[in-house]
């Protein structure tokens, strides 16, 4: 445990040649985190800041993948501190929301050489305490909540690693042992907006349509008035 670094996934780049196997970094404060695509993540005192550095395994497919497992992950350790699972879901790709905000986020890395991958990381917020202000977030995004806001139980970022870490490590044997499958079923069992209509917007294009699944390689399958799009990587807006 840290008491304040940059970034914990930053951290994780740094010391990844130097550890023997998967480890969690956890950070009490950040002074320059961030979220997908560069963007800058609010993290206030008593939020939860961790990145699990693991061996990068596997096709790089494979380790997208863990986006699943880690959203699983963070939905349990959420039941488990407060026992509770009801307002709780999972957005495509790496988000989990509680009675309908953003409670926390995801944040996979790698990093390599012409040999290969050296160190994949998992970053992973969540908003224990406080939620950023919903005019720092981006227009038509998910407005952020904290987990004592909306359920008045006040967790400390060690408590949640204690739970968290469990329920990943249950998951990733889950998902080495058997596949991406129990694992999909098990997301789309939690996943939010299931069967209604949303907005997927890639870096080319924004398509509009029912939310029908997600498929065997982890794209969102989206239904038009036209066709099916099966997409990779994607923001989503409901």
């Amino acid at each position: 445990m840290l008491a304040e670094v940059d970034s914990t996934n930053a951290e994780a780049a740094r010391i990844a040649s130097e550890l023997a196997g998967p480890e969690w970094i956890l950070a009490l404060r950040q002074t320059a985190a961030r979220g997908r695509r560069g963007r800058q993540w609010l993290n206030p005192e008593g939020n939860f800041a961790a990145t699990l550095v693991m061996p990068p395994e596997g096709t790089a497919d494979q380790l997208a993948l863990r986006s699943f497992v880690t959203s699983l992950a963070v939905f349990d350790a959420c039941v488990a501190v407060t026992g509770r699972a009801d307002g709780l879901a999972l957005k495509w790709p790496n988000d989990v929301l509680l009675n309908g905000g953003k409670l926390a986020g995801i944040l996979l890395e790698s990093a390599g050489n012409a040999a290969g991958l050296m160190h994949f990381s998992i970053g992973v917020g969540v908003n224990l305490v406080e939620a950023p202000d919903p005019g720092d977030v981006e227009r038509r995004a998910v407005c952020p909540v904290s987990l004592l806001s909306e359920t008045g139980a006040r967790v400390t970022p060690e408590e949640f690693l204690d739970a968290l870490a469990e329920a990943f490590a249950r998951y990733e044997e889950q998902f080495r042992s058997l596949g991406f499958a129990p694992i999909r079923t098990a997301w789309l069992d939690r996943a939010a907006k299931l069967g209604q209509v949303i907005t997927a917007r890639t870096s080319r294009d924004e398509f509009t349509g029912t939310f029908e699944t997600v498929d065997a390689a982890g794209n969102l399958v989206l239904s038009t008035a036209h066709t099916r799009h099966a997409i990779p990587a994607a923001e989503i807006f409901f």
